[in-house]
């Protein structure tokens, strides 16, 4: 087991990782050029662990060294141990849950792979909150979506907050980037799969009526970002456009909502 290691010093090199977390632009450079990523909280970084992913240090408070041992002592990577103070100077904000993982990251399988393991999917064009990322995934998983395809501008799902907000689905559900876009979508439908675009538009048809008649087998569906939606070559690009039904004015939902709705439609037919 590696002895925990008292800090002091914020400006410490070993913190390195840790440094302006609340930075989005810098964060989302800077962490997939050095193949890095943060877990936060316990449940989150033994998820990380489980899904293989290496442990580069972790930052704790004293609280926590005791109820993380095991993890210590599994990783066997640097253990740094602070003040909650001097850990909100070095990420700046507070750590709530009073621990903090600089993950590796793994290769990314191809969007061929997923294609050819999978029954359902999920397509997100342009979702770049990433909050929205991290639910779309917790939902996708907890309903038995067996994998996601992002388009180039879709968030990374390793951004801490992302990671957070899935409760570490991100690591136990598969996903994959269509680098052609829209192109790649003729290789979701060329792997048999029929591609639901979900939108709010009139024409489209209930996503429980579309299901009764030609079942959630083979699904792929295909969401777009926050209030702008799908864009038209994204839509044409679809076998058949699906909705959900709205009452009392409302028009859309969320997509993380809308995403969890869907998939419950198809994966509970």
């Amino acid at each position: 087991m590696t002895a925990p290691v008292t800090v002091t010093d914020p400006d410490d090199p070993r913190l390195r990782d840790y440094t302006a977390l609340t930075d989005v632009a810098l964060r989302r450079r800077r962490e997939p050029a050095e193949g890095l990523f943060m877990a936060e909280g316990e449940k989150v970084i033994r998820r990380a662990l489980a899904a293989g992913h290496p442990m580069r240090s972790m930052l704790l408070s004293a609280r926590w060294a005791e109820q993380m041992r095991d993890v210590i002592e599994e990783a066997g990577a640097p253990v740094y141990l602070v003040e909650p103070e001097l850990a909100e100077r070095v990420t700046g904000y507070h750590v709530h849950r009073g621990a903090l993982a600089a993950m590796g990251r793994l290769p990314l399988p191809e969007p061929g792979e997923l294609l050819a393991a999978a029954r359902r999917l999920v397509v997100l064009e342009a979702v770049n909150d990433h909050t929205n990322i991290g639910a779309v995934f917790r939902g996708a998983a907890a309903l038995g979506i067996d994998g996601v395809l992002l388009s180039p501008d879709c968030a990374d799902p390793l951004y801490r907050r992302s990671v957070k907000v899935s409760m570490g689905a991100v690591f136990s559900l598969p996903y994959a980037r269509l680098e052609r876009w829209p192109h790649g979508l003729r290789e979701v439908t060329g792997a048999g799969f029929r591609l639901l675009a979900l939108t709010p538009q009139e024409r489209a048809m209930d996503i429980a009526e579309e299901v009764r008649e030609r079942g959630g087998d083979r699904v792929a569906l295909l969401l777009g970002a926050e209030g702008s939606g799908l864009t038209p070559r994204a839509l044409a690009a679809a076998d058949a456009w699906v909705r959900i039904p709205m009452a009392h004015g409302i028009d859309s939902l969320n997509v993380a909502a809308a995403a969890a709705v869907a998939c419950y439609a198809v994966t509970r037919p």
